[in-house]
């Protein structure tokens, strides 16, 4: 029985999406390390919930390839290799390329203000050199691209391709003395929204995309 100090009461979402997320980013941060088992019963009275949530979060953590269940054995933590790390990069390259043009396309009024007013916040952030808010109001940005693109399946696609990268990267790839550079790659990017220029956009997102990669480390 749930107690009013239980973090899952009240939230406004399903016990086991919860519980999902919170193992999500324990994999991906390596907090739960590959080969790590996770045990329903001690899960469930670890997080003060019933099995059913519990069974259901690891459920959708197997769809997702996080962990494997092993017959008569149980759950284990599979996390991500540097492969998959990689190969993340390139497929979120080659979306996110596509998701530039379509909202170079189908981008409104409302949507391009909504985009000036996020790269408006970034040089602010970046003149105060105040990375962790530079960063959040970067994933802003994108995907504020995303949703401009009007395409749900992309947005989905994309949403949780810079969800696993912000995890899984090694601390923060923008560190204080790459904050212009990043800036200017993200003047670039707006600049052709500005212009209706998709083939100019397809190529800032990629070059910015390229360098991020670099900065991250590790995975070029």
């Amino acid at each position: 029985m749930m107690t009013e100090s239980n973090p899952y009461r009240g939230i406004g979402h399903p016990l086991s999406d919860s519980l999902f997320q919170i193992l999500r980013r324990e994999i991906l941060q390596g907090t739960l390390h590959p080969g790590t088992k996770l045990s329903e019963q001690k899960l469930s009275e670890q997080h003060g919930l019933s099995r059913t949530p519990v069974r259901e979060a690891l459920h959708q953590l197997e769809s997702e390839g996080l962990i494997t269940t092993i017959p008569n054995r149980g759950a284990f933590v599979v996390g991500l290799s540097t492969q998959d790390i990689k190969d993340l990069y390139e497929m979120r390259r080659a979306n996110e390329i596509l998701a530039v043009k379509w909202a170079i396309d189908r981008i409104g009024q409302e949507e391009l203000e909504n985009l000036g007013e996020a790269f408006e916040f970034m040089e602010f952030y970046t003149l105060r050199g105040e990375v962790d808010k530079m960063l959040n109001i970067n994933r802003e940005f994108h995907e504020q691209i995303y949703r401009a693109a009007h395409n749900r399946m992309l947005l989905q696609t994309l949403t949780t391709q810079q969800y696993y990268l912000s995890q899984t990267r090694e601390g923060a790839s923008y560190l204080s003395g790459s904050l212009t550079v990043v800036l200017e790659e993200h003047r670039n990017i707006y600049r052709a929204f500005l212009n209706k220029d998709r083939e100019a956009g397809a190529e800032a997102v990629a070059i910015h995309l390229d360098n991020a990669r670099k900065r991250a480390g590790n995975f070029s």
